[in-house]
C-alpha cells in the first residue's frame, strides 16, 4: 500500500518513503516506484526517520502491530501542523498514534478499498480502483479536507466523512469476514465465493460483526454487510491478503485488531461473537505453530 499510494502521490508531490529493509531502500533509489510494468516514478527513500521530520503530511501504512515502533522516532520532531494519516487495517489506530505522538497531534483516519500486491522491491500490482474515506481523529475539518484533496489530485477517489466510525467499522466487517477465512485456507480472496463452506463462514462473520456494530449504535455505510463483502471479494479476487502473507512468513498478525477487535467490542456491550472468537483463536494458534516450526 505504501508503494501504491507513494507512486500516485509522487506525480504531483515530493514523496519520501521510510523503509527499514536496506535491500528495498537500494532498489527504490535505483529504480524508483513502479506499478505493474508502467513507468517508474522517482521518490526519495531513507532508512532514517530524520529525513521525514519536515513532512507536511505523514501517511502510516505499517501493520497495526508496528505503529508504536514506527512512530517512536518522530516523537518531538514533527512540525505541529503535520497531519498524521492512518489508512491502516482494523480499528484503534488513532489511539496508537496518539499514544506515541501525543494527544494533540492532527490525526486523520480513514478506510480504503484500494489494494495492491507486492511483486518486488518498490513494485506493486494494483487491483480494481477503490475508494478512500477519511475523517477526523484529532485533526480539524480543514485538515481532513486538505488530505482528501491531496489524494484526489493523485487520482485516488477520496471523500471526507465527519462520523468516520461508520466507515471504519464498515471496512472492519469486510476485512474480518474475508481475511481470516482466506488465510486459514491458504488461498486468494476468491475462495470466499468459490467454496460454499468458506462463503457461509464469511457470511456468519460479517453478520455477527454487524450485530456488534448495531449494539454499539454505529450506523454502517451499507444496508447489507454480505453484499458489501462480496463486492470487496470481487475487487480483490486474486489478492493473497495481508493476514495470509503474515502467516506464510511467520510474522505477527493483525488478528487482534480485526476479529479480535470485534470480540473485544462485543464483550463491552454484552453480546456474543462466537464466530469471530473462533477464527481469532484459530489464527493465533496457526501463527504460534508457524513460529515453532
Amino acid at each position: 500500500m505504501g508503494t501504491l499510494f507513494g507512486y500516485r502521490l509522487a506525480e504531483h508531490n515530493d514523496v519520501t518513503l521510510l523503509e527499514v529493509q536496506s535491500g528495498i531502500v537500494d532498489a527504490v533509489r535505483c529504480e524508483g516506484l513502479q506499478l505493474d510494468d508502467g513507468p517508474a516514478r522517482r521518490v526519495a527513500i531513507s532508512g532514517s526517520a530524520r529525513e521525514l521530520f519536515n513532512a507536511q503530511v505523514l501517511f502510516v501504512f505499517v501493520r497495526t502491530t508496528d505503529t508504536l515502533r514506527a512512530l517512536r522516532p518522530f516523537v518531538g520532531n514533527l512540525d505541529p501542523a503535520c497531519a498524521i494519516v492512518s489508512l491502516q487495517t482494523g480499528i484503534g489506530n488513532a489511539d496508537a498514534v496518539k499514544a506515541t505522538l501525543g494527544g494533540s497531534v492532527a490525526v486523520v483516519v480513514g478506510a480504503t478499498t484500494e489494494s495492491a500486491q507486492t511483486i518486488g522491491p518498490g513494485r506493486a500490482r494494483p487491483f480494481e480502483n477503490g475508494t478512500t474515506i477519511v475523517g477526523p481523529a484529532g485533526a480539524s475539518p480543514d485538515v481532513c479536507a486538505r488530505v482528501a484533496q491531496l489524494l484526489a489530485d493523485a487520482g485516488i477517489k477520496a471523500t471526507v466523512a465527519y462520523d468516520i466510525r461508520s466507515h471504519l467499522w464498515g471496512k472492519l466487517i469486510a476485512t474480518a469476514a474475508i481475511n481470516p477465512v482466506a488465510a486459514l485456507l491458504g488461498r486468494p480472496n476468491r475462495v470466499i465465493v468459490e467454496d460454499s463452506n468458506a462463503r457461509e463462514l464469511a457470511r456468519s462473520l460479517a453478520g455477527e460483526a454487524a450485530g456488534v456494530a448495531a449494539a454499539l449504535r454505529i450506523a454502517l455505510p451499507y444496508s447489507d454487510p454480505w453484499t458489501y463483502v462480496r463486492t470487496i471479494v470481487e475487487q480483490t479476487a486474486d489478492l493473497r491478503n495481508s493476514l495470509l502473507y503474515d502467516l506464510e512468513h511467520g510474522a505477527e498478525t493483525e488478528i487482534d485488531h480485526l476479529n479480535g477487535a470485534v470480540v473485544a467490542a462485543a464483550r463491552r456491550v454484552g453480546v456474543a461473537a462466537p464466530y469471530n472468537d473462533a477464527v481469532t483463536r484459530l489464527i493465533r494458534a496457526r501463527s504460534a505453530s508457524v513460529e515453532k516450526s
